[in-house]
C-alpha cells in the first residue's frame, strides 16, 4: 500500500549493525534473541518476522552478519516475511504440540553460526529474551556449543530499543490515532444489555478498517468488579445502567503497539466513586508534568507514590507511574522506585495511572515521547469523563 506508515528496510540493517557494535564492546562473539507469537519483539526488531504457533530467533555475529531461525513449518513464511537474507529451519523452534518431524532434514545452530561467520568452540554467546527462551531452545544452544560461555544479554535489547527512531515514533503515533477511533466508536455504541465482548468486537472492526495489522494488546473492556483487574480479559458480562466501564483499546502498526485507556460511566458518577476516578485523572496529569530528559526515573516513581499517600489514596496504589512502550505495549524500561536511570529524548512511555478499590478500579493511560523540555503526547489527549445518557 503506497504511503503506508512502517519501518523502512534500511533501519533493520542498521539495527543489526548497532547490535554488533555492542557485542564487540562487550566481548561477545554472537547474540541470539528469541521470540514467540505473544512476545515477538526482539526477533522482529531485527528481522520484521512475527512467528505464528512456532518460536523464532535471530542470530547476530560481532562482525554484523545476521540470520533468522524459524520452526519446521515456517520456512516459506519466514522467507517471505522477513528482512534478513539468511533463513534457517531448526527443530528447537517447533510449536508447543512438540511434533518430531522425523522426515525433516533440519538445520542446526552450527549451520547458522557458520553462515554468519562465527566458528570455534570457546565462544562467548549472549542470549536475550531469557523469559521467552524455552528450555528446548536453551538446551539446543548448550548442546551445540558445550564449551561456550552463555550470558544473559537482555540488557543489550533494552539499550537498543529504549531510544526510538522517527520511524518507530511514527508507527506508534498512527497506532494511537487508530486506537482512539476505536474508543470513540465504543463510546457511541455501548448500551446496557450489551456485553464486554461485543464492545471488543466493535473496537476490532474499527482498528482493521483504519489500517492496523492487529490489536496492540488483547482489548480491555471491563465493567464494575472486573475493573479492579490490572490485567484481565473481557467477558460475557452484560452492562447495567450505572456501571463504570474501563476501556483500554489498542492498535498495532508494523509491529508497534499503541493503547489508550480511560473509564466511562453508563449514567452519572457520584460520591466516593467519582472522587476516586477524578483523583486517578489528577495523578495522571501530575505524572505527565514530571517528565523531561535528564530526570531520574526513580524520582518520578517516588513522587508519584507519595502523591497517592498525601491525598489519602495510599492503600489504593497498585503500580506506576510509567512503563516503556514500543513493539510491545508494555516493554522495558519501567519507571519504578528502584529505576536509577535518567530519561532521555525519544524514550517512549505509557503514562499508566491505575487506582483500585475493593469494588472497582480505573486506569487513565496514553503514550508519550520524552523531549528535552518535557514530553510530547503521541496519542490524542485523554481526560474527559464520559458519563453517558443511556
Amino acid at each position: 500500500m503506497s504511503g503506508r506508515i512502517c519501518i523502512p528496510d534500511h533501519e533493520y540493517k542498521e539495527r543489526v549493525q548497532r547490535a554488533a557494535a555492542i557485542l564487540r564492546r562487550r566481548g561477545l562473539d554472537a547474540l541470539i534473541v528469541n521470540s514467540n507469537e505473544s512476545d515477538y519483539a526482539n526477533a522482529r526488531y531485527f528481522s520484521g518476522f512475527w512467528p505464528l504457533f512456532e518460536r523464532c530467533g535471530v542470530a547476530i555475529s560481532a562482525a554484523g552478519d545476521a540470520a533468522l531461525m524459524v520452526g519446521p513449518e515456517s520456512r516459506e513464511f519466514g522467507g517471505d516475511r522477513n528482512k534478513l537474507d539468511k533463513v534457517f529451519v531448526l527443530k528447537a523452534y517447533r510449536e508447543g504440540a512438540d511434533p518430531s518431524y522425523p522426515e525433516l532434514q533440519a538445520d542446526t545452530f552450527h549451520d547458522v553460526f557458520r553462515a554468519i561467520g562465527v566458528t570455534g568452540e570457546q565462544l562467548r554467546l549472549g542470549v536475550a529474551s531469557y523469559l521467552d527462551t524455552s528450555v528446548t531452545i536453551m538446551d539446543a544452544i548448550r548442546e551445540a556449543f558445550p564449551k561456550a560461555e552463555i550470558v544473559n544479554a537482555g540488557d543489550i535489547m533494552v539499550e537498543l530499543r529504549s531510544i526510538k527512531s522517527e520511524s518507530e515514533i511514527a508507527c506508534l503515533r498512527e497506532g494511537y490515532r487508530i486506537a482512539e477511533l476505536a474508543s470513540q466508536q465504543v463510546v457511541r455504541e455501548i448500551r446496557p444489555g450489551m456485553t464486554e465482548l461485543q464492545m471488543v468486537g466493535v473496537a476490532q472492526r474499527v482498528i482493521y478498517e483504519n489500517g492496523a495489522e492487529y490489536e496492540g494488546l488483547p482489548m480491555y473492556v471491563f465493567s464494575e468488579a472486573s475493573t479492579r483487574h490490572a490485567i484481565s480479559r473481557s467477558s460475557y458480562r452484560q452492562f447495567q445502567k450505572g456501571d463504570i466501564v474501563q476501556l483500554n483499546l489498542s492498535a498495532k502498526v508494523d509491529g508497534y503497539s499503541a493503547a489508550i485507556g480511560y473509564p466511562l460511566v453508563l449514567g452519572r458518577l457520584e460520591g466516593r466513586r467519582r472522587d476516586v476516578v477524578l483523583f486517578g485523572r489528577e495523578a495522571h496529569f501530575w505524572c505527565e508534568k514530571q517528565v523531561k530528559a535528564g530526570v531520574i526515573a526513580s524520582d518520578i516513581a517516588k513522587g508519584f507514590h507519595q502523591f497517592y499517600v498525601d491525598n489519602g489514596y495510599g492503600d489504593n496504589y497498585v503500580y506506576g507511574p510509567l512503563h516503556g512502550t514500543g513493539m510491545i505495549e508494555v516493554e522495558a524500561p519501567w519507571v519504578e522506585t528502584d529505576s536509577n536511570y535518567a530519561l532521555q529524548p525519544n524514550m517512549t512511555f505509557q503514562i499508566d495511572t491505575f487506582i483500585s478499590t475493593d469494588t472497582f478500579g480505573v486506569r487513565w493511560e496514553k503514550g508519550i515521547v520524552v523531549t528535552e523540555t518535557g514530553c510530547e503526547r503521541l496519542s490524542p489527549e485523554i481526560g474527559k469523563l464520559y458519563e453517558l445518557d443511556v
